[in-house]
């Protein structure tokens, strides 16, 4: 007689074996290199995570983009810096491009390579060696002069902050000839070559002004430049506290700290001023702020940040999650938090790793959908659904919070699907926010446990639908992508807006495809 426990019945329809071992060496499904470069490109910040480091991504992408066409890297390299607002991942996308198709490049260039930093940054990766040349190359030259010779005082002040390599050490290399006499004497001035000062432009002219009045012990009034560039002179607690007044929405939000330790909250009403600038809505909009900015704000606020200050941010959490949508029907969101969630959420980068770590964005996920969906339910795992009561009507730190401190154990994706199972529950939206890297329910052969227990519920429950948030840069799913099932990969304001457009099936023909076709109809004609 056959064995009864493997060719027992199968109920539903056929589920495709897993195709992959994921980081953990569990069955997984292996996304599609489209669908892999895409997902790197919107989480992966080229440092070291709880499960590959650095060097193994930069590997896999590079592959990648050698499996992929070139429009497709162009396209994603666009993608990543204006909708994921990703930074180092689009600039290498865009140097991968200046080795393989040079006229893409030049396509894309101005849309990626948008500021000091990542134009610094698009350098140092040509000219490291690590993509296979050392040197810049003509066209990638001329595009590096172009940036030079067309960006205003403000931006060129910008992106003299910084170095490895500098903004000097830029200039030295690809020798930008200016034809304004204001730019010429800014260059002269930048690498340390006799300048005239009347020729410089204004912000320049009144920060060499500045530096001399203070080495004097006048007064003068402060430079409109980067506050870094003052940072090495010795200001006063009023001159910080104008620097806090004059700052930048973003400036401010991760300058807490510093404003505190020199001062500037000692002042009386300086407080109130910075928790105003901190709450202002329209502020919030123009500094694209992404909510788990906030969150890692919030956590690295030190005591000597007033309370009134660290509430300003509360409120701006708020206002940032006023565009999470209310899903229709049954919502239930799962977010991850055992051990390897506990890892930062950029990588380890050294003394610069953020304090954020990926439970804690988790964690954000779900407190901001129970805030707009007050009869969702929260299933937060681990090896089997953590046991925890949240209040709908608590702001979405301190849900977040609450959620972000569990951590611990095995990592069991399929375990909030099995108790949903067990309960007979009727689900219309499940919402998985994880690294993806289960293991628990290993399963020996055929498809994923977790495909097996959202078959069960599709059973129970046609319409529903399941999205798998990947926190993490990695290359594999637990669940296969299908009609009813969609990967994303990283966390912004835009992941709420697609899960609602797919919860509504409103996705196109699958989840997959729609992920991959947000690249795809990118438009790579000049703006």
């Amino acid at each position: 007689m056959a064995n009864t426990q493997l060719f027992q019945s199968f109920r539903g329809r056929f589920l495709a074996p897993a195709n992959a071992s994921n980081e953990s060496r569990a069955p997984a499904y292996a996304l599609t290199p489209r669908h892999q470069l895409a997902q790197l490109a919107a989480t992966g910040a080229l440092n070291q995570t709880f499960y590959a480091d650095a060097a193994e991504q930069l590997d896999l992408v590079k592959t990648l983009c050698e499996t992929v066409d070139a429009e497709f890297v162009a396209k994603t390299a666009v993608y990543a810096r204006q909708a994921a607002n990703m930074k180092d991942m689009p600039v290498l996308l865009a140097a991968l491009l200046a080795t393989r198709d040079v006229s893409l490049l030049a396509q894309v260039f101005g849309r990626v390579v948008d500021n000091g930093k990542t134009l610094r940054g698009f350098v140092q990766m040509l000219r490291s060696g690590t993509l296979g040349r050392k040197s810049m190359g003509t066209r990638p030259k001329k595009l590096v002069q172009q940036w030079l010779l067309s960006a205003n005082e403000r931006q060129l002040l910008n992106a003299s902050v910084g170095n490895a390599p500098s903004l000097a050490d830029v200039v030295k290399m690809v020798h930008p000839k200016p034809t304004e006499a204001w730019r010429a004497a800014w260059f002269a001035w930048l690498i340390g070559k006799p300048f005239d000062e009347a020729a410089l432009p204004p912000i320049t002219q009144a920060f060499e002004r500045f530096k001399r009045s203070l080495a004097s012990g006048e007064a003068c009034e402060l430079p409109d430049v980067p506050f870094q560039m003052l940072t090495a002179l010795e200001l006063n607690a009023s001159q910080w506290a104008q620097i806090a007044n004059a700052g930048s929405w973003q400036m401010v939000r991760q300058n807490l700290n510093t404003f505190a330790r020199h001062g500037v909250f000692a002042i009386e009403g300086m407080d109130a001023v910075v928790a105003a600038k901190l709450r202002d809505a329209r502020a919030i909009a123009r500094a694209r702020v992404l909510p788990y900015q906030l969150l890692a704000a919030y956590k690295a606020t030190g005591d000597a940040v007033p309370t009134l200050v660290r509430d300003a941010l509360q409120d701006a959490m708020e206002v940032a999650m006023a565009n999470v949508p209310e899903f229709a029907g049954r919502v239930v969101v799962c977010p991850d938090v055992s051990g390897s969630m506990s890892s930062a959420v950029t990588g380890q980068r050294g003394s610069a790793t953020s304090s954020l770590r990926c439970i804690d964005v988790a964690a954000l996920v779900a407190a901001a959908v129970l805030r707009k969906n007050p009869q969702a339910r929260v299933l937060p795992f681990e090896v089997d659904v953590v046991k925890l009561a949240l209040n709908a009507r608590d702001s979405v730190m301190t849900n977040a919070q609450a959620l972000a401190s569990i951590g611990g154990g095995g990592t069991n994706c399929s375990a909030p699907l099995a108790k949903l199972n067990k309960e007979r529950a009727e689900v219309d939206l499940v919402i998985l926010v994880s690294d993806n890297e289960s293991w628990v329910d290993a399963t020996r052969r055929g498809a994923t446990q977790t495909m097996r227990e959202w078959e069960a519920i599709k059973n129970r429950c046609p319409k529903a639908r399941l999205v798998c948030i990947d926190i993490q840069p990695y290359a594999t799913t637990q669940a296969a992508e299908r009609q009813d099932i969609m990967n994303i990969g990283g966390f912004s304001d835009a992941v709420f807006a697609t899960v609602a457009r797919f919860a509504e099936g409103k996705a196109g023909r699958a989840g997959a495809e729609y992920w991959v076709n947000e690249i795809d109809a990118i438009s790579l004609a000049q703006q």
